[in-house]
């Protein structure tokens, strides 16, 4: 074969090849959230008595977060309790439930999609204690799609906190791509990217399943 026609095919065969694996090699995990509240102190204290302190279930995947033992139920204008909603520590400066979009449907609220701790001008909503009943006039979100990761990860990937990007889902059962998936950067995170219930069912995702981030 003349070698500039060999030359042309071989190119041809890696553009080939580039278009159908046009993700970055590294593999990204999942961790699927379900709904969750976030408290402040003064919170704590009117749902559960002064002073109560919340107790550790379990260590989540992000350094020094963790679920409680505590569970809580939360109610919208519907008047239809969404019960046993997990409260996630440690305490925050401001109260917070981020729920799913099936979930806003069953309590008949408009919560936006924000990133966490963004809950300005967000839903309402009621949380309900042993102790005491907390009505939030903001603070109710669905969590945007993020990916958590280290900043040795960020040079890894390419990517600097804050920045959006687009991920393949292949791992799942149904296979799905993610447009606008928030980057969050920082030494105090370990890579994983966070996906509601209802995102991981549609793409048939589980804790652990593997996704990646596209390449422009």
């Amino acid at each position: 074969m003349d070698m500039n026609v060999s030359a042309l095919v071989e190119a041809i065969c890696k553009e080939i090849t580039n278009n159908k694996t046009n993700s970055c090699s590294g593999e990204i995990p999942v961790g699927v959230s379900n709904r969750h509240i976030h408290l402040c102190r003064e919170h704590v204290d009117i749902l559960f008595g002064k002073g109560y302190q919340l107790n550790v279930l379990r260590d989540l995947s992000q350094p020094g977060q963790y679920a409680c033992k505590e569970t809580l139920t939360i109610v919208g204008p519907s008047l239809k309790p969404i019960e046993n909603v997990r409260i996630l520590g440690p305490e925050r400066e401001a109260s917070q439930v981020e729920i799913s979009k099936t979930d806003s449907f069953v309590l008949k609220v408009k919560p936006p999609v924000r990133e966490s701790g963004d809950i300005k001008g967000s839903a309402a909503v009621t949380i309900i204690g042993p102790k005491g009943v907390v009505r939030l006039d903001e603070g109710c979100i669905i969590a945007n799609r993020h990916i958590h990761m280290s900043k040795q990860d960020g040079e890894t990937f390419g990517v600097t906190d804050g920045a959006y990007v687009t991920v393949d889902a292949n791992s799942g059962t149904r296979r799905t791509r993610f447009y606008d998936v928030q980057v969050r950067v920082s030494d105090a995170f370990r890579l994983e990217m966070h996906l509601d219930t209802d995102d991981a069912n549609a793409a048939g995702l589980s804790n652990g399943s593997k996704v990646q981030i596209v390449k422009d």
